[in-house]
């Protein structure tokens, strides 16, 4: 069995990392914040694949307050684990884009929660101003906080496709100065982003190694109604990785990752009223479930390749 696991994953998961860290179950809860988006001003339309929610499909109401929503999402989630600890997550746009006094408010309104233990933070590399960077450091001391930043591929020609906004230097000066100050890092990856290759992907994981990251969220590239990717697929029809091919990639890149890189995601929520495609991702159990199997019937596990 992989060590860094409690349910014979073959990879690191985070429900093992906060149960090894806490001692007992620990949920997310996912918040709007109202924020926006450095790549949504000055007549940019923000990356191809964005909905118009941020990617924050699954988080609160942005017309309710930010503990008005943190409690309604508690109080449902406890009827499944109703002694858990909680973690606010500001995860629709960019949750550093905004004056240094408006981040402190919002983000100590969740704070002062009862049990509340931490806060994961999605932004951008592009979107962290030096004072908030200070305060994040000041933050981390306090609290158990992550700092979640988008990638999507360390390919510039891939990132130029996307409309991504930043370049993977100043993604890499960004992941360096938030490590420097010991603050935890998650980086976000797509697969199948359009004229990308199986080995095109792996690099992207085998990248991550060199930059001491602590976690990593794998995402299946899907198409959402109302976007500039949905347009482009309406018009090219590129191809859509299959389950099996999403499979392939996601153990090959395992294998190449460092064994203590945790794996926050392995694929993704899109809303099924919106999704365009792949239909296969709907069903997350199942494609949870055949990559173990999958993992099980290579004998493979992550950081296998690494060693």
């Amino acid at each position: 069995m992989f060590k860094n696991t409690m349910d014979n994953k073959r990879y690191y998961t985070l429900n093992y990392f906060y149960k090894k860290t806490f001692g007992k179950k620990v949920f997310k809860v996912s918040l709007n914040g109202n924020f926006s988006c450095p790549n949504k001003v000055n007549g940019n339309s923000g990356c191809i694949f964005c909905s118009k929610l941020g990617s924050g499909d699954f988080a609160g109401d942005k017309k309710d307050d930010l503990v008005t929503q943190f409690e309604n999402i508690k109080n449902m989630m406890l009827k499944k684990w109703p002694d858990a600890l909680y973690i606010g997550y500001f995860q629709a746009n960019t949750n550093t884009y905004a004056p240094l006094e408006e981040l402190k408010e919002k983000y100590e309104s969740i704070l002062k929660l009862d049990n509340v233990i931490g806060l994961n933070i999605a932004t951008r590399s592009d979107a962290i101003s030096k004072e908030c960077y200070d305060y994040l450091e000041e933050l981390s001391k306090k609290t158990f906080l992550t700092v979640e930043i988008g990638l999507q591929s360390m390919h510039e020609e891939t990132l130029k496709y996307i409309k991504r906004g930043h370049d993977l230097k100043n993604f890499e000066k960004c992941i360096k100065e938030l490590k420097r100050r010991n603050i935890r890092v998650v980086v976000h990856i797509i697969n199948g982003l359009p004229n990308e290759t199986k080995e095109m992907m792996i690099a992207t994981a085998k990248y991550l190694n060199s930059l001491n990251i602590d976690g990593i969220k794998i995402h299946m590239l899907h198409v959402i109604k109302n976007t500039e990717l949905a347009d482009i697929y309406e018009k090219e029809k590129f191809h859509i990785l299959t389950k099996e091919e999403y499979i392939d990639i996601v153990i090959s890149q395992l294998e190449y990752l460092n064994e203590n890189i945790v794996i926050n995601r392995i694929t993704g929520d899109p809303d099924k009223d919106e999704l365009i495609a792949p239909t296969w991702l709907l069903k997350k159990f199942c494609v949870l479930n055949d990559i173990d199997k999958e993992m099980v019937r290579r004998d493979t596990y992550q950081g296998i390749k690494t060693k």
